[in-house]
């Protein structure tokens, strides 16, 4: 192997067998280091920086071979930095014979890959060819094994299957691709994938979507596949059917604010009330759920009848009745009073006799601010005398 254009520093961090057992949190801070110390170089010699990327998804799988990946982080930060990697390698300018170079050693570095750290490497093999007619001849070349495998088995796997079918898709051959996919033993998103994009790249954007929803299965992703008809019906100019049709599906979050926003963001045209409205209808049995979108967009009305609605975690309304009851002290009253609601009827089994007296205090407080002193302390007065409210929670507020 000829010397590379640049010295990289990573390259010492990532020797095989270079981390140990319980060295993910590690393995992942060193990977990101890496893909900065690539992307730094990236103005300077655009060549250069992909080649950086090739000795990086080489290094992967030796230097990680023996870490204990079961919580899944290592595998979250390795997925999202080979993206990135790809992405790098195909931005990059190269003659024909250095690619052809390059995806040797990628393809021995896929074959060496002991748990599918480089799938995406794989998946998106055709792009990586750079041309149609690479793409057509790597096809060609993984063919014959694809149909072996799949006719003698109906569990059969060869590994280079979806680099085959992102080659037929990258060569322009769909009709073949899509007779390819109908032969396969089993319906499979990860393989009817490609069927689908197909599908779009011949103009039949409504078969792509109807074929898109018959592979949906039992062991099949369900966000992917709302997210791959989302991006064809926004390539279409069908935004609006996308954002009723697969919003929420395709752009579900960690948290209901994450989702909100992710979808805002999408979507610019749309109002982001109108969106939040839409998405607290997609959920009506838990509307309070939405409450903290709610107030991060500034809709504190539309939050604080969400706080009323159904319970909201008790530490999320005292802290917005705390930030809150100065500049709007009726929705931190709103807040306030809507936490001593759920404890009262025992909505929440880890609160704390402080947690109770918050909630009065910040009630009182922001009720003396807005002007309804009285009719919040007339309100906390019957519920600490109610029968129907919680014994731990009365008798907190009776002191």
């Amino acid at each position: 192997m000829k010397q590379p254009r640049h010295k990289w520093e990573f390259r010492t961090r990532f020797r095989a067998n270079a981390y140990g057992w319980r060295a993910s949190k590690l393995a992942a801070q060193r990977l990101k280091e890496a893909l900065s110390e690539i992307k730094a170089v990236k103005r300077k010699d655009p060549v250069a920086v992909a080649e950086g990327a090739i000795i990086l998804l080489e290094r992967i799988w030796p230097a990680f071979a023996h870490i204990d990946t079961s919580s899944g982080a290592l595998g979250t930060v390795t997925s999202k930095t080979v993206d990135a990697l790809i992405e790098i390698i195909l931005a990059a300018p190269m003659d024909d014979a250095e690619r052809g170079q390059w995806l040797e050693r990628l393809w021995r570095a896929i074959e060496d890959d002991g748990v599918d750290y480089l799938r995406a490497v794989r998946e998106r093999w055709g792009e990586l060819c750079g041309s149609r007619e690479r793409a057509s001849q790597a096809a060609d070349e993984l063919l014959p094994t694809v149909r072996f495998v799949w006719k003698r088995s109906d569990t059969g796997y060869f590994s280079g299957t979806p680099a085959c079918l992102s080659c037929l898709l990258a060569a322009g051959r769909y009709q073949e691709l899509l007779d390819l996919i109908a032969a396969a033993p089993f319906v499979w998103w990860h393989y009817r994938q490609y069927g689908v994009y197909a599908l779009e790249a011949m103009g039949k954007i409504d078969d792509a979507i109807e074929y898109a929803e018959s592979s949906r299965g039992l062991n099949d992703p369900p966000e992917q596949i709302a997210r791959a008809c989302e991006e064809i019906l926004f390539r279409a100019g069908r935004a609006d059917e996308a954002y009723n049709r697969y919003a929420l599906e395709a752009n579900r979050g960690g948290t209901h604010l994450s989702t909100c926003r992710s979808i805002i963001k999408k979507y610019p045209h749309k109002e982001p009330r109108a969106i939040l409205e839409d998405l607290i209808k997609s959920t009506p049995w838990e509307p309070g759920k939405w409450f903290a979108a709610a107030k991060t967009l500034g809709s504190l009305d539309l939050a604080a009848d969400l706080a009323h609605r159904s319970p909201v975690n008790i530490e999320t309304l005292l802290r917005a009745s705390r930030d809150f009851v100065d500049q709007h002290p009726g929705f931190a009253r709103a807040s306030a009073t809507a936490a001593l609601r759920w404890m009262s009827e025992g909505r929440f089994y880890e609160i704390t006799g402080s947690d109770v007296l918050r909630a009065r205090r910040l009630a009182l407080d922001a009720a003396e601010a807005e002007g309804t002193f009285d009719e919040t302390k007339r309100y906390i007065c019957e519920l600490s005398a109610s029968d129907a409210t919680d014994e731990f929670v009365r008798e907190y507020l009776q002191m």
